[in-house]
């Protein structure tokens, strides 16, 4: 029996006809190599469980409280037989091929550690999906000069894989290479920040990151992880481990002033 190429990790919270619709996306357009489908609940509320535990052809797993993002994605990873990973949200949407793509070019990709997937919304207008290098210089050039893609994430306009300072974790493929060199996830971060913090590892350990544009992936944005305070005083705390709290305020007063700037 072949082993199995890829493991597709899909966390769940509260998103119980979402995922559904993740995973089936996942079956109308599978890749053409063995994988398998892991998901992970973090103690829904919603009848998650209940629904994902009669799907046939995935592998379960139910973790009594909401561990987290980077937690729970571990926990799949660490369940996983792939010797690659891919971690889909499950806001998300496969379309033809996608991940498809993302393997072939990750794994003939010399260097690659971690390929990103073009993201859509639901209306089929571009996500933006890259980050680009979280420094002061450039909150600067953003917030005080008002120069595009330096600070803020962004959509690539290339049409050819291009290679970035960090991705989004939407759709994140990550090959064997990197889980070699740089393991799983940061479980520091509930969420927020884990997917930049993987990338600046992946490049400090002599890695690539990659926007792969052939491979689409539709996201509804945020649907998976709804704002209110309790996410955003987590965005504020994982803001504070990725960049350390002196980075994290002068950050956030370059951004204020440069904000009262150009109002």
């Amino acid at each position: 029996m072949k082993k199995i190429a890829l493991s597709i990790i899909i966390v769940s919270y509260n998103t119980k006809n979402l995922t559904l619709q993740c995973i089936k996306s996942i079956k109308r357009n599978p890749p053409k190599i063995r994988y398998e489908i892991i998901v992970v609940d973090n103690n829904s509320h919603d009848g998650s469980a209940e629904s994902l535990k009669k799907l046939k052809n995935i592998i379960f797993i139910s973790n009594e409280d909401n561990l987290g993002f980077a937690k729970a994605n571990n926990i799949g990873i660490e369940k996983s037989h792939g010797k690659n990973i891919f971690l889909l949200n499950s806001d998300a949407v496969v379309t033809k091929d996608a991940i498809q793509k993302l393997y072939k070019f990750a794994v003939n990709t010399v260097g690659a550690g971690v390929v990103g997937a073009k993201l859509l919304n639901p209306d089929k207008s571009i996500q933006s999906s890259v980050f680009p290098k979280q420094s002061l210089l450039n909150a600067f050039r953003a917030y005080w000069l008002g120069q595009k893609k330096t600070f803020e994430k962004y959509a690539p306009s290339e049409t050819q894989p291009v290679k970035v300072n960090s991705v989004v974790g939407a759709a994140i493929f990550i090959t064997d290479r990197a889980l070699k060199k740089v393991g799983k996830l940061n479980e520091k971060y509930f969420m927020y920040f884990e997917d930049l913090d993987y990338c600046r590892k992946v490049r400090q350990k002599g890695l690539d990151v990659y926007y792969l544009p052939e491979s689409v992936i539709i996201h509804r944005h945020g649907a998976s992880g709804q704002a209110n305070k309790i996410q955003f005083n987590r965005l504020v705390k994982a803001s504070k481990i990725y960049h350390g709290l002196l980075r994290h305020y002068l950050l956030n007063l370059i951004i204020w002033t440069g904000q009262k700037l150009h109002r």
